[in-house]
């Protein structure tokens, strides 16, 4: 190999490896701050009687980031609700979509992914993917739907390529909202479940604000 192929090779190596290393943040020599994501894993999301009980998380994670994981439950509504909350370097967080990994193990997608946006409380919008799965297993058929969006800001949305659109980010958030709709469950979600979902998105997104 003469010596511009080898220099051309050298050049490729190096910006594949810069590239790399910018994504999982290999090169920082100070770790971006903590302590904000550690008040978003402690919160719950207060909405009338729901009482949340913290879940492990079964489903896997990429490496370098944290997940944390609440079941709520309306017993004056009879209805459950899951969160879970990932936070980490873009690279692992904007990747693992519930259309990916949720289907890796063993689902399949009956419905979307679509996108929705919903008004919050205090201003602004949430702008979030809603797909619905299922799983056939020896209790009978396992129906999720599942919402999810992210944020490096506050700003909840759902784009195309969030490891593109958050590459620069300090820091990624990743919020789901799961439920367990009927086999006959229309694609809109009750007002009850719409509610619950706005506020999670709401209550996390001013936390992160703080």
């Amino acid at each position: 190999m003469n010596r511009f192929g080898i220099l051309l090779c050298l050049v490729i190596l190096l910006a594949g490896a810069a590239v790399h290393g910018a994504a999982t943040r290999r090169w920082e020599v100070v770790a971006p701050a903590v302590l904000k994501a550690d008040r978003l894993h402690a919160m719950t999301v207060r909405v009338g009687d729901y009482e949340a009980t913290k879940i492990e998380y079964d489903l896997p994670i990429k490496e370098r980031s944290v997940v944390t994981c609440y079941r709520y439950d309306s017993a004056a509504l009879g209805q459950m609700m899951v969160v879970s909350l990932t936070s980490g370097i873009p690279g692992a967080v904007a990747t693992h979509t519930p259309d990916v990994c949720y289907v890796g193990s063993g689902y399949k997608i009956t419905r979307g992914p679509t996108r929705r946006t919903v008004e919050l409380p205090g201003g602004g919008t949430a702008r979030f993917f809603v797909a619905d799965f299922e799983k056939t297993t020896a209790t009978g058929i396992d129906r999720q739907r599942v919402r999810w969006a992210w944020t490096a800001d506050g700003n909840w949305d759902a784009p195309d390529y969030p490891r593109f659109a958050y590459f620069r980010a300090g820091e990624l958030f990743k919020l789901y909202v799961v439920t367990r709709p009927a086999d006959d469950a229309p694609a809109q979600d009750s007002e009850t479940v719409t509610a619950f979902t706005v506020a999670a998105f709401e209550q996390y997104a001013r936390e992160l604000a703080r």
